[in-house]
């Protein structure tokens, strides 16, 4: 697995996630954070350090085995309910996760698990 792999695995499963109705962001992982803030103060140093914004909130990763293993971190739209948002999320990036690779002739099973971090 690349860099570009991985990279291109966190842009499609952010996508899906944030297509589904119900999702208003995907939570940022603490070194999204601390990289954001130190772009604001070093302009241009970490900006080119920093993983995609569209993929903060989402970590993957290639098992031993050769399977994708993906987190998402969602915060979502307390008129909705909790719990079929992050189904729906769940198969929405199990699904395209399965499609993206498979077009790209990897195919390999794609597990996921969505963490509800807070509704607004």
């Amino acid at each position: 697995m690349t860099g570009s792999d991985r990279e291109n695995m966190h842009r499609v499963a952010a996508r899906a996630a944030l297509d589904v109705p119900g999702m208003v962001a995907l939570q940022p992982a603490l070194a999204d954070r601390l990289a954001r803030a130190a772009s604001r103060v070093y302009q241009g140093v970490a900006a080119g350090t920093t993983r995609h914004h569209e993929a903060a909130g989402v970590r993957c990763e290639l098992t031993p085995a050769g399977a994708w293993h993906l987190e998402v971190r969602c915060i979502l739209d307390g008129n909705h309910r909790a719990v079929d948002v992050a189904r729906r999320v769940r198969e929405s990036v199990r699904t395209t996760g399965t499609s993206y690779l498979a077009q790209h002739g990897r195919a390999a099973p794609v597990t996921v698990l969505v963490t509800v971090t807070r509704t607004v």
